[in-house]
């Protein structure tokens, strides 16, 4: 068995091996010499300021002590967070999670470190050191999982939206599990947890959900609205004016009846967020998003009457939503939705908008949109793209637009855009060339590939 040393007998042999004393050690390392002395004495325990200055000295890598520093300086005996909290901070900063992961562990059975190492996860969320803060909430989340906290629910909010990323499949699991935690969040955390399932859950297309998740977050927003306004009601903002998450609760019920096909109650929500008349005396913050959804009520009032069967209105839908560059994007997606649905031709307005048919994120006057919701419609639009094309007769740019949609899909793991692009291509599998067989052929090994995650089983490639 090969034994470590110690830092303690490193230093000794560095100092033996370079013939320095231990003054002139205390010279380049600017630790002090008496300090040094009871450090290899082991008459004083090593800070982080003094083994990192220390390790310099060595001119070793930052860091290369701390596995020996866990235990033998931190959890000797019992840990003390003047030395467990800056040695966190510097893991964190230099990306040795492994450490930082395994000092964790060490204090998961004391709980009280849970509220220190809470804040310490809040530093880093602030600070964007996501994989440390990931680790450090999902610790604190452990050690709480009986309680019924605000500290447990927000670990889990924290949790659920670092875990979030281009895989549906993934997101899918995320937004499930952290659900049940949002009625235990603080107020001011509750209505921008609810508008974040609600993007995942549009994203994925789980309408029902969408639905049930605004109409409970149009109900809250309005009651905290309401006592604000008429009681004198006073808690910590959310991240956005109230108006805001109330007109948003009914732009997407409009979009869930839209989606089932309802124009009609589609069309009354879009009156409801085009004209809020529950605002009286708004404020400048409040003007801005009326307005802001006012306009989109004007573009998906043309939209709806679109989908409804009202292609009269195209005209006006575009040169609308021309004049508003953040409109484009998503209106090309629903655009050629309509142009499959009804047979339209519609080849002079993506010439006109070609600059917008790549992926790029999105945005408005208020807020960036949800990346989960651009990557699906821009998988859609692909899509779509290629059905257009086919149905043109265009086999070679159909085929082209489907394998982008099917290799993006891939990418964010949707079952639902897998399926539609490999349905499609079987059908005109004959008339493809070579080249695109054999991509074809490459993404459904990916598509298997992903199953095979999926399902645990083995899958042999031809």
């Amino acid at each position: 068995m090969v034994m470590t040393a110690t830092i303690r007998e490193q230093i000794e042999g560095f100092l033996h091996k370079n013939e320095l004393t231990i003054n002139r050690f205390a010279e380049i390392s600017e630790v002090n010499s008496g300090t040094l002395s009871n450090i290899l004495n082991g008459n004083r325990p090593i800070s982080m300021h003094q083994l990192d200055r220390i390790t310099e000295a060595m001119s070793l890598e930052e860091g290369y002590f701390y596995d020996l520093y866990i235990n033998e300086c931190i959890f000797h005996a019992t840990p003390d967070w003047r030395r467990l909290g800056p040695f966190l901070h510097r893991c964190a900063e230099l990306g040795k999670l492994d450490c930082l992961d395994q000092c964790v562990r060490l204090t998961m059975d004391n709980t009280s470190y849970a509220p220190l190492l809470f804040d310490t996860a809040e530093h880093f969320f602030k600070e964007g050191k996501r994989e440390a803060a990931v680790l450090l909430y999902k610790s604190v989340a452990e050690s709480e999982r009986f309680q019924h906290s605000e500290r447990l629910a927000l670990c889990q909010y924290r949790l659920f939206t670092l875990e979030l990323s281009d895989d549906q499949e993934a997101n899918l699991q995320a937004a499930v599990y952290f659900e049940p935690f949002v009625d235990r969040l603080d107020e001011m955390y509750q209505l921008e947890a609810l508008v974040k399932l609600i993007n995942v859950n549009s994203s994925l297309h789980r309408l029902n959900k969408m639905n049930e998740l605004a109409e409970k977050m149009g109900n809250r927003s309005m009651i905290q609205y309401k006592q604000r306004n008429f009681l004198n009601y006073e808690v910590d903002h959310p991240k956005h004016s109230l108006v805001f998450y109330i007109l948003y609760s009914y732009l997407i019920k409009a979009k869930f009846y839209c989606e089932n096909g309802d124009y009609e109650d589609a069309l009354h929500y879009v009156s409801l967020y085009s004209d809020p008349n529950f605002v009286s005396e708004p404020s400048v913050e409040e003007l801005k998003i009326i307005t802001q959804f006012k306009e989109w009520g004007i573009a998906n009032r043309y939209l709806y009457q679109l989908m409804a069967g009202q292609v009269e209105v195209l005209g006006d839908y575009v040169e609308y939503v021309s004049t508003r560059e953040d409109e484009i994007f998503p209106a090309l997606c629903q655009i050629m939705i309509v142009a499959n649905r009804y047979d339209l031709d519609v080849d002079q307005i993506l010439d006109r908008f070609k600059d917008y048919l790549v992926y790029r994120e999105q945005k408005n006057h208020m807020v960036k949109i949800n990346k989960q919701v651009t990557l699906d419609r821009f998988t859609r639009l692909l899509a779509e793209m290629g059905i257009y094309y086919l149905n043109k007769r265009d086999i070679d740019r159909g085929l082209h637009y489907l394998l982008e949609s099917l290799s993006n899909s891939v990418i964010i793991n949707s079952s639902k855009g897998m399926l539609r692009c490999i349905g499609l291509f079987e059908q005109y599998r004959s008339a493809s060339t070579p080249e695109t067989e054999e991509k074809f052929n490459n993404l459904v090994s990916e598509v298997y590939r992903l199953n095979e995650k999926k399902i645990g089983l083995s899958v042999s490639y031809l």
